[in-house]
This record gives C-alpha cells, structure tokens and sequence, in this order.
C-alpha cells in the first residue's frame, strides 16, 4: 500500500538539544524506528520534538483552567510541524505507586476480575467493590488491605534503663519537654525519675496502652492521653511506608518491621471475600497465580451471561504472557517491576483499545528481553500498526530494527557531532548505507576462543529466592561472566538477591538511575566539581565555595543556574539567559579568577574530551577518564541530568563506581540504551577492568557482551516457575552447541555454533 495514501508527520528545521535543522518525511499508519548512536539525537527527534509538539497541541485545546492541572509542554526547536496526531508516549519510567498500586491495577485486569466474582463467586457477594482490597467494604480490616502490618521493636520505642525524665521515650515526638511528654508528666500517672524497667504491671500498661479518652491539661490546653504504643499504632504505624517522606520513613523504619498480616494471610480481603470461589479459587488465589496460569484458568470458565468480561480478561492476560510477562503474578507490587517490565505493562492496555489513527512511541521496548521474546514483542509492533496507527520506536536492536517500514538513522556521532539524519529509507538500504548503525548490523562479535583462567571461585549454595529451585552454582573470580536466560528465569533473584548475602563486598550497578533537578549535571553527579573548586581556591589563594553556583560566589539573580525561570501560570515557565552574568552562573569576581587560562565557566562548558586533556589533578583526570571510557565524552560538565536519556545516566552511574580495581562487580543489562557500537566501546572496558584485577558479572541479553564473555551461566528453561534452574554453565563457545538452551540457539542461529 502506498505511503502517500495516509501522509507523512512532517518536520522542517528541527533544532531540539543537537538538532542541526532537521527535516523528514515520518509515514503514517507504518512503523518507523529511530537508531543511531547514544547521544545522536534520537530522543531530541522523536520524544522532544514530535512527541512533545503533539501533546502541547491535544493540551490547547482544553480551557485555561484545565489546562493549568495537566502536565507543560513547551514548543519545540522547528520551523514547522505539521500532520500530526495524537501521540500516546509509551516510555520506561517505572510505574512506581504505593502498596495498592499492583500489575492487576494498571492493567485493570483487577476490576475485571471483581466483575467476574461479583456475577459468579459462590457464594456470592454482589457488587464488585467487596471483592477489592482498595475498598472499606472489602479490604481486611485488621491491614487495611495492604496485607501486611506492622510489627513494633520495642527497643526502639523505650530506653528500660532510664526514666521519664532521662529521656527514656526514644522516638522524637515523645523528647523530654515534647508535647507527649508533658501529657505523661502532668497524668499523674508516673513517677518521672523511675526507670522504666522498675515500672509494675499498672504502670507499664499506662505508659504504653492506656487509651480511654481522659483529657490532660497541659499549659492552658486540654489534650487527649494516649500510651505510646496506642499513639505509635494509631499515627505512625498505620501509614503506608511506602507514601512517607524520606524523613518520615527513617523514623518509621527505627521503629516498625514489616509482616504478613494474622487475619487475612497476607491476601488484603475480608472473609467473606476469600470465602467466595469460582471453580475452587478465591479472588486472592488467582491473583497469586502466574498470568502463564490464570490465562488457560479464565478461558476455561464456562459462563455465556459473563462471556464477554471473561473473553476481554483472558485477552489481556495473554497479551501479557506474548509480550514475555507471563512470569508475573496479578498481585504484585508495580513499584518492584523494572523499567523494561513497566513499559511493556503500559503496553498491555493499548494492545486491547479500540482508538486508531494514534501515534504510539516507544523507548527501546526491547529493554530487558531475551533474544527469544523480542520475535513475539516485534509481532505486537505490528499489531498495533495494523489497526491503523502509525509507530515509532527509538531501538538499537537489530531484531526490532528490522521490523521497521521506515528507519531512519541518526548521527554520524553523539553530542556536537550528532544531531543529522546519515540514512533514511528501508532495512535493507541500512545494510548497505554505510553507517555505524548498517555496519554493525551486519557483524557480530566472535565467540571467545581463549578465555581467562580463574583466580579463585564465588560459590552460592542451595539459593531458593523467589523462583530459583535450590540453585547451586560456582562463579568463577577474576574473570568476566555473563549471566543469562529469559526474563523471569532468576537471573537477578540470583545475582543481585544471593550473590551479596554471600559476598557483601559485592559492587550493584543497576538501574535505578539518579533523576536530577536544573542544578544536577555531569560534574556534580561525579563528584569532580569539589575537587574543581578546589583546583582553583589553591591557583588564586581565595575559598572555594566562592566557586560553588549554589553558594556566595553565584550570581545572584538567577542563582547560579545561569537561566531565569519565569512562571506564566498555567503555560510552560519560560526560560531566558539571565542578563546579569550572561549564562555564565558566576559574578564578576569569580569569572575573573582562573585555572591555567580557563574560569569556572569555562569549565561547565567544556566537554568531558576536553576536560580529560586540561585538567592533571590525579583525582579529577581519573573520574573524566572513566566517563570517556563508558561513552560519554560528548558531554558537558555543566550539562543537566535532566536532560539525560536513560542509558546516559546509567552510564553515568557506572563510571563513577568503576574507579576501583579488584572488586566484584555486578551489572544489570549495562548495554540498556546503548547502540552496537558503544557496546563494542563497553566490552572493552570489561576487559581492562578484569585485566585489572576485577571480577565482573553482567546479567545480559546482549549476544555480543554473552559472546566475548570467559563464562556464561544460562538460566532457565523458561520463566517464574518455568524457570530457576542452571541450564548451562560453561564457556560461550560450548553454549552455541546447548541446543537445550533457548540462548544456545539464538547464538547457534547466528552461525556461532
């Protein structure tokens, strides 16, 4: 079908971040993926430019009022943009949430479910609420539907050894002269100077459970008294630690332990709830279930006056088990899934929505997927495609690479030397086209043919976390190892949940990835800017927080951000140069003090390149080193985390932990976000890590890092209680020939073998 029939998202003079005035044609109703090199521009295209215009658009056309409760989006960096649609951005921000917040929640198979037992549980209920935990009606009273409760450490809560007036109440509300302690002292309950471990049993039960309402006055002020534990349960110990402020939480985490609830077992309902089945189960049984189960479980419910709800529910659940979720359970917590979990949970829901003509755009939804589940996501792809939408995807992998109608690639390198489309048009075209991304596609990595010797061994003994099946396994030290298998097989409950408890010296680099605020930046994230500020405080003889764009020497108008945010209510707030210091951060003062030849502003402003060749101070050289070693060389010092894309930050992360030599250190998925070519750049920096001394442990996907690795654990056979067994352990080259495993077959399928 030809592409003109539907038209082309059309963009001239795109100038986003390091957009050099870019201009394409974008097919409609087709899938069009966006590579190119971390840094190249793909995110600045794709998310900043069409994705952001799009919004902005569908924003305007709400009243002033409403549009001053929903998210800003400022208009981008072009000359025009035109043919849009709607865009639904489909990214890897973790789902977060509290407690409450579960997969059966954000998939909404939870009210389905509800739905179901309402018109079929035995016996019945009636209305769907008092199957929901979420709901007065029918949440446990006892947890309140968190199922969980918490449990006190009274050595927390009282000093036995003092008195009242020692200080012997240990929480910070009850200090000696607080509120809660004037109450007890003016009860007449206590004798202050008594310690509490001579208290009698009356005395003990006041201070600690007394709750009968009697008022106490306390200045000119009646207040109720409470015992401390009645007061801790009814305040403290009933939030959700997960809502807390961080501040709030550390006092509650001195104080509380979590535990399974005694009433309902941690299933979040009230009894009549659990009581009502359908074909045996109750509500919270198949919510425990793997969605792998409850699938076939839903579809063999015979009931035509619900048919449609069960048809609607055993869709959505297998779409989770094609889109490689089949391992997850309905009840569990959105806040533990990863990035890559997460966003293929937001795609669940589109997958089923009846809207067309939408443009979906997806960041790297590969993310965190086996070689062989990225078939079944690319078929998902299409899916949408072929009801009528158009599709963009920023990707590195080849396999969902060439799935794409249109790519287009960006380039040729990152930063200041990225920011141009080097191909545009087919898969077939990128092969040839000469790129890094078309040269690169068309190799792979060899197999490891001599691998390192092992230096000693890191054995884990009968691991039972999660779904692993009382795993026994040897790492062996001093060498590079990935850790490999489907998503769901074990591989982190292993390495990152085992590993540490046997060897806490242990290193985790994973993907919780530092969200920055406008004054975050490269410089301030590696902790180099002390050690810059110091560098020149000793060359001009003056203090260095005169340095500091957070302290005295900052310019005073805009703070040191070097921008001035103007608040326009409910528009985006507008950001100029601040006139004063002209960007620069500083006063006048502190620019004219130098470093050999170079002020602090300089130094914001100079890449990671640069800096490694300017600045000798050992400790400030080593850190630009490892940023240059990990890829980033193209940024600035003073550049925003903010404005960061994912795999940046986390490279980020990693370069500021691998200053050290002769550590063990574990990486989850370090390619995430990384194109071919950087990978290349990555393994070799694994190399001179273990030639250094290391042990180094990634947990991978990524048949290059798997290929050049000197050892390779394959977990499986499949995912949740598919999985959690060893399929394979040996050297990469022994893996090709595993036809058992399903990593085997795909580097065999690579004519590894």
């Amino acid at each position: 079908m030809s592409d003109t029939l539907y038209g082309s998202i059309e963009i001239r003079g795109a100038r986003e971040n390091n957009l050099k005035n870019v201009s394409l044609d974008i097919p409609k109703r087709r899938i069009t993926v966006f590579t190119g090199v971390s840094g190249s521009g793909k995110s600045s295209l794709v998310f900043g430019t069409i994705a952001a215009e799009s919004q902005r658009l569908i924003n305007e056309t709400y009243p002033a009022f409403v549009q001053q409760f929903m998210p800003h989006y400022g208009q981008p960096d072009a000359d025009a943009l035109s043919n849009i649609s709607a865009a639904i951005i489909v990214d890897q921000q973790r789902l977060g949430g509290n407690s409450r917040s579960t997969v059966a929640t954000v998939t909404d198979a939870a009210q389905m479910l509800r739905v179901v037992f309402s018109r079929l549980g035995e016996p019945n209920l009636g209305p769907p609420g008092l199957y929901s935990y979420n709901d007065p009606r029918g949440m446990c009273v006892e947890c309140e539907g968190i199922g969980q409760v918490a449990a006190m450490d009274m050595s927390a809560v009282i000093d036995e050894s003092k008195s009242l007036n020692e200080g012997a109440l240990r929480p910070k509300d009850f200090a000696v002269d607080s509120w809660w302690w004037e109450i007890y002292k003016n009860s007449g309950l206590f004798d202050m100077d008594k310690p509490i471990k001579d208290y009698d049993e009356e005395e003990r039960e006041n201070l600690l459970n007394l709750d009968d309402g009697r008022k106490i006055k306390v200045g000119k002020i009646g207040l109720t008294y409470e015992g401390v534990v009645a007061k801790l349960r009814k305040g403290l110990g009933s939030k959700d630690p997960e809502s807390l402020q961080p501040h709030v939480r550390a006092e509650y985490d001195k104080i509380f332990t979590r535990r399974t609830c005694p009433v309902c077992g941690g299933a979040r309902l009230n009894a009549p709830a659990l009581d009502s089945r359908i074909k045996g189960k109750n509500i919270a049984e198949l919510s425990a279930m793997q969605v792998s189960d409850l699938a076939p479980f839903v579809r063999a419910i015979e009931a035509p006056q619900v048919g449609p709800m069960l048809a609607a529910l055993a869709a959505r659940l297998e779409n989770l088990v094609t889109i490689g979720l089949g391992y997850l359970s309905l009840d569990r917590e959105s806040a533990t899934l990863s990035g890559g979990e997460s966003q293929r949970v937001k795609m669940v829901r589109h997958l089923g929505s009846s809207l067309t003509d939408i443009t979906y755009v997806f960041d790297e939804p590969s993310v965190g997927l086996h070689p062989h589940d990225v078939g079944r996501l690319a078929g998902l792809m299409q899916q949408l495609r072929d009801k009528g939408n158009t599709v963009l995807i920023v990707e590195h992998k080849p396999d969902m690479i060439a799935i794409a109608d249109h790519v287009v690639d960006m380039g040729p390198l990152a930063g200041s030397k990225g920011g141009e489309i080097v191909y545009e048009g087919s898969y077939e075209g990128l092969l040839t086209s000469g790129t890094l991304t078309g040269n690169h596609i068309r190799k792979y990595q060899p197999l490891k043919e001599t691998v390192r010797k092992p230096d000693g061994e890191l054995s884990i003994e009968k691991a039972a976390l999660n779904n692993l099946k009382d795993v026994c396994v040897t790492i062996p030290r001093g060498v590079l190892t990935a850790v490999t298998g489907v998503a769901g097989a074990g591989k982190s409950s292993l390495i990152q949940g085992c590993l540490p408890q046997a060897f806490p010296e242990t290193i985790i680099i994973d993907q919780n990835l530092a969200r920055g605020s406008r004054r975050s930046n490269t410089a301030t994230y590696t902790g180099i800017l002390d050690n810059v500020r110091k560098a020149f405080a000793k060359a001009n003889g003056v203090a260095a927080s005169l340095f500091s764009a957070n302290s005295k020497g900052a310019c005073p108008d805009c703070n040191g951000l070097g921008l001035i945010f103007t608040d326009l209510a409910h528009l985006d707030p507008m950001a100029t140069v601040c006139e004063t210091c002209g960007g620069k951060r500083f006063t006048e003062e502190v620019l004219a003090y130098d470093l050999r030849g170079k002020s602090i502003s300089d130094v914001y402003d100079c890449s990671v390149s640069d800096a490694v060749a300017f600045f000798t101070e050992p400790a400030i050289a080593r850190t630009l080193k490892g940023l240059e070693d990990v890829g980033l060389g193209y940024l600035t010092l003073g550049q925003p985390l903010s404005t960061l894309s994912g795999g940046e930050r986390q490279r980020l992360k990693l370069a500021a932990e691998l200053g050290k030599k002769g550590n063990i250190y574990v990486l989850d998925e370090p390619t995430t976000g990384l194109h071919m070519n950087d990978v290349d750049t990555l393994i070799g920096l694994f190399d001179r890590l273990v030639d250094q001394g290391s042990t180094v442990i990634v947990i991978e996907h990524n048949l290059d890092v798997i290929s050049r690795a000197d050892w390779v654990i394959d977990l499986g056979p499949g995912a949740g209680h598919d999985g959690g067994t060893v399929v394979f352990e040996g050297v990469p080259a022994e893996l090709a020939k595993a036809t058992h495993s399903l990593t085997g077959q795909h580097l065999a399928a690579r004519g590894c073998a």
